[in-house]
């Protein structure tokens, strides 16, 4: 929790954050480490001193709209592709994720790794039979083991209480979008991290020291993915889906991108890129992996996504 809430107070896409403090022991601790993570201004305002909840929250308000307007006056300025931290993400999958949106953003992800961005692969419980291959890719022995030691971790403790997590995927909504076995989700699931070698494995909420392709241990519900995302610095988004999701972030732009053209075309106002083309015969892997990348770069030049819209 307080990796969570610290790292999450200083993702870099954050000009400020303010801290609102009750008194209690934890918070020390979270504004400790938050002050270790980034540089994001960190401003405090005490319920000490404010004498009650309803002026501690005006005093938040005020000097919210004051931050606004120093935020507001920043230039932008040319960064590099390693300013880039990528963070890859699927919900809702069905039979054509494996095929079209994952595999398409596998190669817009490869391309940023090599020309010096980080991309991060999440959700443990969604590569459940595939963890053997991503190790392979690791650049270290080491590396490739603690991918195993990780998706074995996550196991144990669903086993210990008595589910097996195997037996339970996919999910029902799965089933319907046409996904027959827990291998064909999660080799699937597995093709946003493209081909790049594993530089490292992160625990949840941590970020990474250095470019490259990581996993992160987190798990496999939007929510709390994309929270250990944002406290991980990731600072931009891609979201597949081939069932349909409305989840965004409200410090990290997030990408949609739809595994069949149907989906895309009943709810337009939350994807952003269609990869059913793929499927239609209308455009090429590589093609859509173009322009997801292009996406990508045009989003961290400041242009909004649907779902910030």
């Amino acid at each position: 929790i307080i990796h969570s809430l610290a790292g999450n107070a200083t993702n870099p896409n954050l000009y400020a954050t303010i801290l609102l403090r009750l008194g209690t022991p934890i918070e020390d601790e979270v504004i400790h480490r938050a002050k270790k993570y980034g540089k994001t201004k960190l401003i405090e305002v005490s319920l000490t001193e404010a004498k009650s909840i309803e002026k501690l929250t005006q005093a938040g308000i005020d000097r919210a709209n004051e931050l606004l307007k120093e935020a507001k006056a920043e230039q932008r300025v040319h960064a590099p592709f390693s300013a880039i931290v990528l963070g890859l993400e699927c919900g809702g999958s069905d039979a054509y994720s494996g095929i079209t949106a994952n595999p398409a953003l596998g190669v817009a992800s490869d391309a940023l790794v090599e020309q010096g961005a980080t991309s991060i692969l999440g959700e443990t419980m969604e590569i459940l039979g595939a963890e053997h291959l991503l190790a392979k890719r690791a650049v270290t022995k080491e590396v490739g083991q603690q991918i195993i030691d990780v998706v074995a971790r996550y196991e144990a403790s669903i086993n210990y209480e008595g589910i097996d997590i195997r037996g339970a995927q996919p999910s029902r909504g799965n089933i319907e979008g046409g996904l027959s076995t827990l291998e064909e989700k999660s080799l699937g699931a597995a093709k946003k991290a493209g081909n790049a070698q594993f530089t490292g494995v992160l625990e949840y909420a941590i970020a990474p020291t250095k470019p490259g392709l990581y996993f992160m241990d987190t798990p496999g519900h939007d929510i709390e993915q994309l929270a250990g995302f944002g406290a991980g610095h990731i600072n931009v988004v891609v979201f597949t889906s081939g069932r349909g999701t409305p989840t965004g972030s409200a410090i990290m732009p997030t990408i949609k991108v739809s595994t069949n053209t149907p989906m895309y075309e009943s709810i337009p106002d939350l994807i952003d890129l269609d990869a059913g083309t793929i499927a239609d015969g209308i455009e090429t892997l590589a093609q859509v992996g173009d322009r997801i990348f292009n996406e990508i770069v045009q989003v961290a030049n400041g242009q909004l996504t649907k779902a910030e819209r």
